[in-house]
């Protein structure tokens, strides 16, 4: 294909990262409509011809004021569908954050497998590929699709950007949980190549009984070192705040708390306020609430995945690998 038949759409709740990533790409976003009605339906179209061409649709799924993750999921859903009906020759949607990634598997009896169930919804409409990035269950998420899926990874740019801020203490990777010890492993790895030091690795101890969190026992050796906690997502800032707590109670001198998805639920920015953490480093993935950018105004960094998400698109769309790209 040529650059001639790329074209590039953002909705309009992610047309912030998505002027980013065209910029990257060296081309405008193509304009569309979404117009709402008194019902509370709505309709979103191209307004250009798609005839033939190899389109991408970005919108991050996640809550916002004002924006529910289901709305958001059928205005990408009528969008691509219309694609599709406008003779699009290749639709790939490219979703930096994918919700109900967390509903992955059965936990008690007759309960649903959301995940599978809003990949059926993608498929129906006729997307092609799905692109998402740092994925709450990889395999959960490689296994719900039928069509083609590719996975990003935020880990070079959080690992090249903390490897930059660290000083002469000796550095350690913690996870959260249990769940999160082969993600702290690969970014350890990557920490380790982009510091050109040692990097040690901890997990602290988490148990959930009727959404209450405990666990407080690090294993791994923290005292005296800088701790870097890492996850793909922050939620309401409990989990990260606990593991926090815990790793200064033995002996650490500094923590950052380093996430690819910011989605600052309920309390999140009062929860994450706690002195236990130093630093909060997403990327801009979603779009943070002013409020909580405002509370968190002294610690929280967003680093910019849209060079990401543009040479991925490039590389789809000239039929590149991604496996490269994930691996430079």
């Amino acid at each position: 294909m040529t650059n001639d038949s790329l074209v590039v759409f953002a909705l309009n709740a992610s047309q912030v990262l998505g002027n980013l990533v065209a910029d990257r790409l060296s081309v405008a976003l193509s304009p569309h409509e979404e117009r709402e009605f008194e019902d509370g339906e709505h309709k979103s179209r191209p307004l250009v011809s798609v005839r033939g061409k190899d389109c991408y649709v970005l919108q991050s799924l996640h809550r916002e004021p004002g924006r529910s993750v289901n709305d958001k999921l059928c205005r990408l859903l009528f969008f691509i569908g219309a694609l599709n009906d406008a003779g699009a020759g290749r639709v790939t949607a490219i979703i930096p954050y994918l919700a109900y990634a967390r509903k992955d598997h059965k936990t008690q009896a007759r309960d649903p497998v959301t995940t599978r169930y809003v990949a059926q919804l993608i498929e129906a409409v006729g997307t092609d590929t799905v692109v998402t990035m740092d994925v709450h269950n990889l395999v959960a998420y490689q296994n719900a699709f039928r069509c083609q899926t590719e996975h990003l990874e935020a880990s070079n740019l959080l690992s090249s950007h903390i490897a930059a801020h660290l000083n002469e203490a000796p550095a350690v990777v913690v996870s959260p949980d249990a769940g999160g010890i082969k993600r702290a492993e690969q970014f350890r790895q990557r920490l380790t190549l982009h510091a050109s030091r040692s990097v040690s690795m901890a997990v602290v101890e988490k148990y959930r009984s009727e959404g209450v969190l405990s666990g407080s026992l690090v294993i791994g050796d923290v005292k005296d070192r800088q701790v870097i906690l890492i996850d793909d997502l922050i939620s309401s800032g409990h989990t990260l705040v606990r593991a926090a707590i815990a790793c200064r109670s033995q002996g650490a001198v500094s923590v950052v708390a380093m996430a690819t998805h910011g989605l600052f639920n309920q309390d999140a920015a009062q929860v994450l306020s706690d002195d236990a953490i130093d630093r909060l480093v997403v990327t801009n993935s979603v779009v943070i609430p002013s409020a909580v950018e405002k509370k968190l105004s002294n610690k929280l960094e967003r680093l910019s995945c849209a060079e990401l998400f543009a040479l991925a698109i490039s590389r789809l769309h000239s039929a590149g690998s991604i496996v490269d790209l994930m691996e430079s």
